[in-house]
C-alpha cells in the first residue's frame, strides 16, 4: 500500500492549489518543498513585485498632486519599499502553510528525486523513499541565463528578478534585457524612481507577445515617461570595477554603454535538473517537460504542470492545470485547458491585458476579422481618475460574431479583461456583449464600446 494517493513536488501556484482540490476530493496528498512555501511566485514573483509597484504607482501619483487639487512632499525609502513587499511575501507564505495544514496535506521539505517504481515512480526526499499511487511534477521554473554573452547575475551588478526585488540602490543607469512582461515590469519600477532605463530586446517591438498595436502605443507612452529602447538588438555585457559596459549589435553593427546596474529578463528555463526523470524516460524539451492534455508524461503515475511545462508560464495556468490533472486523477470528466483562452496581464504602467488571438493570429488562422477599438479618453470614469491615455481592443469572428481575442493597455486593464476572459469561456457572440447592461461610469464601459465599434456602432466616440 501506498504511503499517499498523491505526492506534488513544489508548492507553487500549480503545487500548491492543486493538493488542495486533491484533499477537498478525498486524495491524502503530500507536497514536497525545498524552499519556501507558495514558490517562486508568491516569494519572489507575482506578489512581491506587484507590491513594489504598488509604492512607485502611489509616489507617480504623489508627484501629481496639483493636478487633483492637492498637495503633498514627495520622496521614498527604498529599504521600506523592499521591507513591505518581503512583508506581504511572507504573510502570504505563512497562509499557504496554514491551507496545507487546514486540508490535512502532508508537508515534506526537501529536495525530491524520483526513481522507478509502481504504480508511479518512487520520490526520495533526504534519503528517505516516499511512495504514491500518483506523481505530479510542478517543480517551477527559474530565470534564464547566459553566459557567454556575460548574461548571468554575479550579486551586485547584474541582477535576475530575484535580486531586483531586494535593491541596494535605484541606479541612476539602468539597463534591462528583455521587453516581456518581466522586463517591463521592472522598467517601470526604476524609472518611476528615477533610474534613467533602457530597454534592450532582440525582437522588432516590445511586449512582443501583445497585440502589435498595444506594442506600439506602449512603447510611445514608455517613451513619455523617459525610457528608452533598443529593438532588434543583440546585447552582451562586461563587468568592470564599478560598472556594467554593454555592447549592442544592431544589423552588424556594434556600439557600447555604460551602466550602474542591468536586469536580466530574457525568459526562463524549467527546473528539471538532478530529479531524475530523463532516467524515468520523461521527454524533455529546451528544459520543459513535454505533457499531454491531461498533464501526463507518458511515464505511468507521473504528471507535470505549471511553469516547469510548457507556455505560457503563467501562475493562474499553473493552478487551473493542476486541478484538471487532479479531477481526472480522481476520476472526474475535466475539460482540457485551452490556452488560447487563459488572459495575460502586465503590471507596467500603462497595464497591458490580453486573452484570446492577436488581430495578426486570428487572420494568420483564416478567420474574418472585425475589430473594434475604443479610447480611454472616450471614458468618464478614465478622464476623471486622470488616467484617459489607453484603449481597448476586440477581435471578433465576422461571420459567427465569435470572441477570438481581446487586448487592453491602461489603467487597471489587469481587472478588466477578466470579463472578456469569461464571454469566451461561456462562448459568448458580439450579441450577449451588446445586450449587456455595463454601470456607468466605470472603465468597464470601454468593454462595451469597444464591442460596439467592432460592428460600427460606437456611442460615445
Amino acid at each position: 500500500m501506498s504511503d499517499f494517493d498523491v505526492i506534488i513536488i513544489g508548492s507553487g501556484p500549480g503545487g500548491y492549489v492543486t493538493a488542495i482540490r486533491g484533499s477537498q476530493l478525498g486524495l491524502k496528498v503530500a507536497i514536497v518543498e525545498k524552499a519556501e512555501l507558495g514558490g517562486v511566485c508568491l516569494n519572489w514573483g507575482c506578489i512581491p513585485t506587484k507590491a513594489m509597484l504598488r509604492s512607485a504607482e502611489i509616489y507617480e501619483n504623489m508627484q501629481h498632486a496639483k493636478a487633483y487639487g492637492l498637495s503633498a512632499e514627495t520622496g521614498y525609502d527604498l529599504k521600506a519599499i523592499v521591507k513591505r513587499s518581503r512583508d506581504i511575501a511572507g504573510q502570504l507564505s505563512a497562509g499557504v502553510k496554514h491551507l496545507m495544514k487546514k486540508n490535512k496535506i502532508t508537508v515534506i521539505a526537501g529536495h525530491a528525486t524520483l526513481k522507478s517504481g509502481e504504480p508511479a515512480p518512487i520520490v526520495t526526499v533526504d534519503g528517505k523513499d516516499y511512495t504514491a499511487e500518483h506523481v505530479i511534477v510542478a517543480s517551477g521554473a527559474r530565470a534564464r541565463v547566459i553566459p557567454q554573452a556575460g548574461l548571468e547575475p554575479d550579486g551586485q551588478f547584474i541582477w535576475t528578478a530575484r535580486e531586483a526585488m531586494v535593491p541596494d540602490t535605484i541606479p541612476d543607469r539602468l539597463l534591462v534585457i528583455g521587453s516581456g512582461a518581466i522586463g517591463m515590469e521592472f522598467a517601470s519600477f526604476f524609472s518611476a524612481f528615477g533610474a534613467k532605463t533602457t530597454v534592450v530586446e532582440m525582437m522588432d517591438r516590445i511586449l512582443p507577445a501583445e497585440d502589435a498595436e498595444v506594442s506600439a502605443f506602449a512603447q510611445k507612452q514608455f517613451e513619455k515617461r523617459g525610457l528608452s529602447f533598443r529593438l532588434n538588438t543583440q546585447a552582451s555585457i562586461k563587468t568592470g570595477k564599478s560598472a556594467v559596459t554593454a555592447t549592442f549589435t544592431k544589423d552588424g553593427k556594434e556600439e557600447t554603454a555604460e551602466f550602474d546596474r542591468v536586469i536580466l529578463a530574457v525568459g526562463i528555463v524549467g527546473n528539471v535538473e538532478d530529479m531524475g526523470l530523463e532516467e524515468l524516460g520523461v521527454k524533455i524539451d529546451r528544459t520543459h517537460i513535454q505533457i499531454d492534455e491531461f498533464s501526463g508524461t507518458g511515464v505511468p503515475g507521473l504528471y507535470a504542470i505549471g511553469d516547469v511545462t510548457g507556455p505560457p508560464w503563467l501562475a493562474h495556468k499553473a493552478s487551473h492545470e493542476g486541478i484538471i490533472c487532479i479531477e481526472k486523477i480522481a476520476g472526474q470528466n475535466p475539460h482540457p485547458l485551452d490556452p488560447n483562452r487563459i488572459p495575460g496581464c502586465t503590471y507596467c504602467h500603462p497595464q497591458v491585458a490580453s486573452v484570446g488571438h492577436t488581430e495578426a493570429q486570428a487572420e494568420e488562422a483564416g478567420f474574418d476579422v472585425k475589430t473594434g477599438k475604443f479610447p480611454f479618453i472616450g471614458n468618464g470614469k478614465a478622464i476623471a481618475l486622470g488616467e484617459p491615455e489607453g484603449f481597448v481592443k476586440t477581435v471578433f469572428d465576422a461571420k459567427t460574431g465569435e470572441l477570438l481575442g481581446a487586448h487592453m493597455i491602461g489603467a487597471e486593464v489587469t481587472e478588466l479583461i477578466q470579463g472578456y476572459a469569461i464571454a469566451q469561456t461561456l462562448e459568448t457572440t458580439e450579441h450577449e456583449l451588446i445586450e449587456t447592461v455595463f454601470p456607468h461610469p466605470t472603465l468597464s464601459e470601454m468593454m462595451h464600446e469597444a464591442t460596439l465599434s467592432a460592428f460600427d456602432r460606437t456611442i460615445h466616440f
